[in-house]
């Protein structure tokens, strides 16, 4: 019988790095490493991590889930998370104020289908009790705050003005499906994390899990009026037994415009689950790494269409006349 394969260290002695100390990642330097169980010969390793410009005092062992490469998408990340945590003080100091509409990459979303916060029977009391009331519970929750990239900011403002004002569609199928980007960003990172550890459990969770919402929440949530009429044909399309989407899913059928609009959701869809914070915090980052990896160059001449389809005048009068 062949002997087991010896497990090395992801993260060798002296290696330069990025730790995380709480929801931030800092410059830090491998010193030395163990495993957590030294009879266990797949115990994950351990390392000892001096944090650049902190005292040694700092020095500390930490688990290998809190290490990451020092590649640029990572520094990236630090960035990000670094500036998300300086605006979530900066509004913590904020003095109140009254509920403003949607701005920038988000100022479509009115026009779009949203369900995720419907609530049940209002019972004896008047609408604008309600509301308060609901927006009360609302604010009380954990804040989410998910960086999203000038780049893609951009991309949704353009996706926004394409459909909403020059009444244009994105082509569909997909040439590039949300299904697909998902899959090819889990690969991209896969390597980065060791094979079998709980990292690449998580990774691989969290994109199972972007297709789950992307599939339910796509024409609740994602879609804008002039989008609907589209969706319909989509989905008579997937339920007939004889046509070319038959037996997809939306995320084999939609793509990053649509995937896009997801990321911009889910503070919301967050909010509203019971997660614990450390969940929350692992969550926020996983997103920010694929937002930071699909605002790259690649990724966005692949991913995203550089020109949208006109849909002809019948459709324009259909969708008016169910207006």
């Amino acid at each position: 019988m062949a002997p087991a394969p010896v497990v090395e260290p992801l993260f060798k002695k002296d290696e330069k790095a990025l730790c995380f100390h709480h929801e931030l990642l800092y410059d830090a330097k491998v010193l030395d490493s163990k495993p957590v169980d030294p009879n266990d010969k797949k115990s994950p390793f351990q390392y000892k991590v001096h944090y650049k410009g902190w005292k040694n005092t700092w020095d500390d062992w930490v688990p290998e889930d809190r290490l990451r490469k020092l590649t640029q998408e990572n520094r990236e990340l630090a960035n990000n998370l670094k500036h998300e945590m300086l605006a979530a003080q900066r509004a913590a100091r904020a003095p109140p104020a009254s509920k403003k509409k949607a701005q920038g990459s988000t100022r479509g979303s009115e026009e779009r289908q949203t369900s995720v916060s419907a609530a049940g029977p209002r019972g004896q009391k008047r609408g604008r009790d309600y509301d308060i009331e609901r927006e009360e519970a609302f604010q009380s929750r954990r804040a989410v705050r998910i960086h999203m990239p000038d780049r893609l900011k951009s991309l949704l403002v353009d996706d926004w003005e394409n459909i909403t004002k020059n009444l244009q569609l994105v082509q569909l199928p997909s040439s590039k499906p949300a299904s697909i980007i998902l899959d090819e960003y889990f690969e991209s990172q896969k390597s980065y994390r060791r094979p079998g550890s709980a990292e690449v459990d998580i990774l691989e969770e969290v994109v199972q899990g972007l297709k789950e919402y992307f599939n339910k929440s796509l024409g609740r949530l994602l879609l804008y009026r002039f989008e609907r009429e589209q969706f319909f044909d989509i989905y008579t399309r997937m339920e007939s037994g004889t046509s070319d989407l038959a037996g997809k899913t939306f995320g084999d059928v939609y793509g990053g415009e649509h995937l896009l609009r997801l990321f911009v959701s889910m503070p919301e869809l967050i909010a509203q689950t019971n997660m614990d914070s450390q969940s929350i915090n692992r969550l926020k980052e996983e997103l920010t790494s694929l937002l930071t990896w699909l605002s790259k160059e690649p990724q966005v001449n692949a991913y995203f269409v550089s020109t949208y389809e006109s849909p002809g005048q019948a459709y324009i009068d259909k969708v008016r006349s169910n207006a």
